[in-house]
């Protein structure tokens, strides 16, 4: 694609990586054929070549961020399935923040959109706040019916029916191998998945002790900034990312570190893209350093040997999240980590395709969000499987709404696989 920007735009290097990503396109179309939103809503705008010419006429421009390009930036899922789609390697996600940020910079939102996403920003990535929330979403819950805004609605409905009570397990301290140890490492506790579902964690650090490695819960760790990333809100996201680069370089000038342990895969996107968004900061070494050994779960677990199991007699299908699959470009580790516990994994038809979760889509395109995820839960369904299982903390929150069929985190069925507890949602299945 040719560009136009001018030497003087060109200077910022935020302008220079954009104008790399654009001259990468080559207007071929391919991503249109995975792009979830293109294919609920059908307009070209609402696709990734679509948001991309509107992208390079805002840039090069140098002008403010309007309605209509905010419409379809605000749409777009951040899902990435158009990166892997693309035969030219144009690196969407890069573009896309760069648009974000331009977007909470010169565009000023009706007081209800900026309200919202100021009670998103200040509560979600903060897990005290979020489970007090949560609980006053509870209350509230029976009321959502009556609520004008689908917005209001969502958030509502998606306070979970049980808020487990606060694992002592994330707190900053270091856990040991059970045996001999082959390695040591940090496991990332996460934000919101610490006040929706503690078992996640906590399979973790039994799964990775039983198989030789020290867990370390590092102090001063919190939030990825994916959140507030994602908004837009770029001195927001740094501040909060900037305390885990210090926590996690902390640690690996210590006593070491093999790898950073991230079992919600949107956040581990976030954290190996650490190097790109410090680039031009003073944090830059430590932020390529940290980014360097960040691993999904099942990077690791691959690396620890998991014993064969025999056969489990259940069939799990697995749910590839976005952030996983087409972020991180993990597709087998789970499937084949599952299969070689025992577990009959299968796969729902269009398993490229978004859920709908996407962080806080959910709740600020909850229609969207709604037909992606009705179509997800019945390629799932389809499957007829026992269990649903996923890397994922807001694909499980998602999926979990709109089916009956229990759904867990992957390492929670490799823990039982290998000596730990049957994942709670399997017992109030069996209950």
């Amino acid at each position: 694609m040719q560009t136009n920007f001018t030497p003087d735009q060109l200077q910022d290097p935020a302008i220079a990586r954009s104008n790399e990503v654009l001259r990468a396109c080559v207007h071929c179309g391919f991503c249109t054929a995975t792009c979830p939103t293109y294919a609920v809503l059908g307009d070209e705008l609402d696709s990734p070549r679509g948001r991309i010419y509107l992208i390079k006429d805002m840039l090069e421009k140098g002008r403010p961020a309007d309605e209509k390009t905010v419409k379809h930036i605000d749409r777009c899922l951040s899902c990435l399935a158009c990166m892997t789609t693309c035969p030219s390697g144009v690196h969407y996600m890069h573009l896309v923040d760069h648009a974000r940020e331009h977007i909470e910079r010169t565009y000023k939102r009706p007081v209800s959109d900026r309200v919202l996403r100021w009670v998103l920003a200040r509560i979600l990535p903060y897990p005290t706040r979020f489970r007090l929330a949560l609980l006053g979403a509870k209350l509230g819950r029976p009321f959502a019916r009556v609520m004008p805004d689908a917005r209001l609605r969502a958030m509502l409905e998606m306070a979970p029916k049980h808020i487990p009570p606060v694992s002592r397990n994330d707190d900053p301290q270091v856990f040991s191998a059970i045996g001999p140890k082959k390695m040591r490492v940090a496991l990332m506790t996460g934000c919101a998945q610490r006040a929706l579902n503690t078992d996640i964690n906590d399979a973790t650090i039994r799964l990775l002790r039983r198989h030789g490695a020290e867990v370390v819960i590092a102090q001063g760790q919190g939030c990825c900034g994916a959140l507030t990333h994602h908004m837009g809100k770029t001195s927001e996201s740094h501040a909060t990312a900037a305390k885990n680069i210090h926590a996690w370089h902390a640690e690996m000038q210590g006593d070491g570190l093999d790898a950073i342990v991230i079992n919600t895969s949107g956040c581990g996107t976030t954290v190996k893209d650490y190097g790109h968004m410090f680039r031009d900061d003073a944090l830059a070494d430590k932020a390529r350093a940290v980014a360097d050994i960040a691993q999904d779960v099942s990077e690791v677990l691959m690396k620890l040997d998991l014993p064969a199991g025999s056969s489990q007699g259940m069939k799990v299908a697995y749910h590839a999240a976005c952030s996983l699959q087409h972020g991180q470009k993990i597709k087998t580790f789970p499937k084949d980590l599952l299969k070689h516990a025992g577990f009959e994994v299968v796969e729902p038809r269009d398993s490229h395709l978004c859920c709908g979760s996407a962080g806080t889509y959910n709740l600020m395109q909850p229609e969207i969000s709604k037909e992606l995820k009705s179509r997800k839960v019945a390629t799932l369904e389809a499957r007829a499987p026992d269990v649903i299982a996923a890397g994922n903390i807001g694909c499980m929150m998602q999926i979990g709404s709109g089916t009956d069929v229990p759904v867990v985190h992957t390492v929670e069925l490799l823990d039982w696989a290998t000596g730990g507890p049957m994942p709670a949602q399997l017992q109030k299945d069996k209950g």
